[in-house]
């Protein structure tokens, strides 16, 4: 019987998964995902040890997240290896500011991240969604929440307040800074392989359909894009970026717009797809080349050169560039515009790290119950 942990990502129609042995290497053994959840949803996994050893097939049609959720595990615990799932660990997008580390989750932490919703609406009932089902399917398993906005959780006020009143500040009107996860694997990536580079001045850019730069000195976060919520800062695969707040006003009190009309709109329908009326894919929209397409690739690119000076000046230089991320990783004519766009900084590393959100969950559920 080998010991496992079970890692889960859950979206609005989605259900990611990973599981790596409970052994010190913390060796991956399987991956997968369930998509178009309530919809005509597809299982697919893989086992890492027998590639051979993989599975797509489809769910009942208009099939739950907790039917989701229940083939993964019964998939699972199937496997002759004998596999046993011992923790469950959850990406949680927003922990506010009461949760800077991950998590054991119990009903009283449950309902204080139920709170929390308002701060992501579209991400936290889906990540705590999952939380509950897999409490009652596996109820002597720890489920351990780990944050996307945690490893943010110390920088300076300089790079936390909003030019706002302080009885709004008060009530949690606040940059928090997200993709925390991903940034944190590549402080422990670069601690391990650029040791000499990790104690020094670094933008990492996390570059994919969500999209968000960090700067990161002594390995620590100082400063973020992302703000309140997972809209601000660059622009996105469907998500506006930093936007002029009386553009909001305005759409609502002067062009008639409704809040969900608007909220609906700044998340799933700007960014590449809004600025192209194409794509939210770089790829497409590469191989599409038409004007609107590239100008979309320009813009965003431009925005990414922007703020990574801007991540620059919040560190008083840089000393290195990492790319990350689906667009990061992939998207070479992305990477080229936005260094081409920094050659004044004289950048003295450009590196590109895979992004490793899942064994960063791994890592610190393993430590959380430790602790």
């Amino acid at each position: 019987m080998t010991d496992t942990i079970l890692t889960l990502n859950a979206g609005s129609s989605s259900v990611k998964f990973q599981l790596f042995a409970r052994d010190p290497a913390l060796s991956r053994l399987a991956d997968g995902h369930v998509t178009n959840i309530g919809g005509n949803p597809t299982f697919h996994a893989v086992n890492d040890a027998y590639l051979h050893d993989n599975v797509t097939t489809t769910l009942p049609k208009g099939a739950t997240h907790e039917q989701a959720l229940r083939a993964i595990i019964d998939w699972v615990h199937a496997h002759n290896a004998g596999w046993k799932i011992t923790i469950a660990a959850h990406r949680v997008v927003h922990g506010g500011t009461l949760f800077t580390a991950p998590t054991r989750v119990d009903s009283h932490i449950f309902h204080q991240l139920k709170a929390l919703c308002p701060l992501a609406p579209l991400h936290q009932p889906h990540n705590l969604k999952a939380l509950g089902i897999v409490d009652g399917l596996l109820p002597h398993v720890p489920q351990i929440a780990c944050f996307d906005t945690a490893f943010h959780a110390r920088h300076d006020p300089l790079f936390t307040q909003f030019a706002l009143p302080a009885e709004i500040r008060d009530k949690g009107v606040r940059r928090y800074g997200f993709h925390g996860l991903s940034y944190e694997w590549i402080a422990h990536y670069l601690h391990r392989n650029y040791p000499d580079l990790a104690q020094r001045r670094v933008v990492v850019a996390h570059l994919g359909n969500g999209a968000s730069l960090c700067a990161l000195q002594h390995g620590q976060s100082i400063d973020t894009t992302m703000g309140m919520t997972a809209l601000d800062g660059l622009p996105m695969g469907t998500r506006c970026g930093a936007l002029d707040a009386g553009a909001v006003i305005y759409m609502l009190r002067d062009l008639g717009m409704q809040a969900d009309d608007v909220e609906q709109m700044l998340y799933a329908q700007s960014g590449l797809l809004g600025l192209s009326d194409i794509s939210n894919d770089v790829k497409v929209l590469h191989e599409n080349g038409s004007k609107d397409a590239l100008f979309a690739l320009d813009y965003f690119a431009m925005k990414v050169a922007q703020y990574t000076a801007m991540m620059a000046v919040s560190m008083n230089g840089i000393d290195g560039l990492v790319f990350t991320g689906g667009i990061g990783e992939n998207a070479g004519s992305v990477r080229d515009a936005v260094v081409a766009r920094l050659a004044f900084l004289k950048i003295p590393a450009v590196l590109i790290v895979p992004a490793n959100e899942e064994r960063m969950m791994a890592m610190q559920a393993v430590t959380c119950l430790s602790s």
